[in-house]
């Protein structure tokens, strides 16, 4: 089983990531991308994901919390004001430090590799981050009326060419999208796109929006890495998370953490 991270250490993570790939596996030999018996772009395999780099802001203040990309989510004013409290509270609540699941798009940040198993009328994500897991019908089927407010949400996917699309709705507010304070509503709504354009990488564009809490919808892309011979290994979050009774301290006592 591979060393967790400690609770300290996932939050600094946790900001931006950068594109693990040579870390785990030898580089695929550059060839086209392979293709399913039915002609559809392959996109099974065992992949890592990397940061999609946005910055959190307002109309008014576009980037004042840093970060990279140059895309910026724009928040209302009063969900600005809950954002810049977690980020004075230098990440102390980030949901991932008590091992929750991270929600989407902030699972494919992580620096855990996924696997990915295509089929004709569903692809499957499964995570090693979180022991998370992921069902797409591709065979035209709606989001279920019925759906409970999950840390995942509901996906359903469809195809457009040679790029996977995922819908996703259906979250609850428990996460955070990405960077520190990046927090959100139940009325997230993400739209995927996944588009296999070698052997061995994809692009990965996704849409973010969310009226309850942001101005306007925006987008942010990242790429995807193939680590050939790789495989999932077991994550247990819990076992090694022994800075989680330490946070709870500081959150008794935040003159012990708060900038001066």
């Amino acid at each position: 089983m591979r060393k967790n991270l400690s609770g300290v250490l996932l939050l600094t993570l946790a900001v931006s990531l950068p594109v693990f790939a040579q870390q785990r596996g030898a580089p695929a030999a550059s060839q086209p991308a392979p293709r399913t018996a039915d002609g559809k772009a392959d996109l099974s395999g065992v992949w890592q994901g990397g940061g999609l780099g946005f910055t959190l802001g307002t109309d008014a203040t576009p980037a004042p919390t840093g970060g990279r990309g140059g895309v910026v989510a724009t928040y209302k004013p009063e969900a600005y004001a809950k954002v810049q409290e977690y980020v004075a509270r230098r990440g102390i609540d980030d949901p991932m430090a008590r091992c929750l699941m991270v929600g989407v798009p902030r699972i494919t940040s992580m620096p855990m590799p996924f696997q990915i198993i295509q089929m004709p009328n569903q692809v499957i994500f499964h995570y090693e981050s979180f022991h998370v897991f992921r069902l797409i019908p591709t065979d035209g089927r709606k989001h279920p009326d019925d759906h409970d407010p999950s840390f995942m949400g509901d996906s359903v996917g469809r195809w457009e060419g040679d790029t996977l699309v995922v819908d996703v709705i259906g979250f609850n507010e428990k996460t955070w999208l990405g960077p520190v304070g990046s927090i959100h509503s139940d009325a997230l709504h993400v739209i995927e796109r996944y588009t296999r354009t070698s052997n061995e990488s994809m692009t990965y564009e996704v849409t973010i929006e969310d009226p309850k809490v942001l101005t306007k919808p925006f987008t942010a892309r990242g790429t995807i890495r193939l680590l050939p011979g790789d495989r999932i290994r077991e994550y247990e979050c819990g076992e090694n998370n022994e800075d989680i009774q330490r946070l709870e301290k500081l959150l008794e006592n935040e003159s012990l953490f708060r900038r001066k």
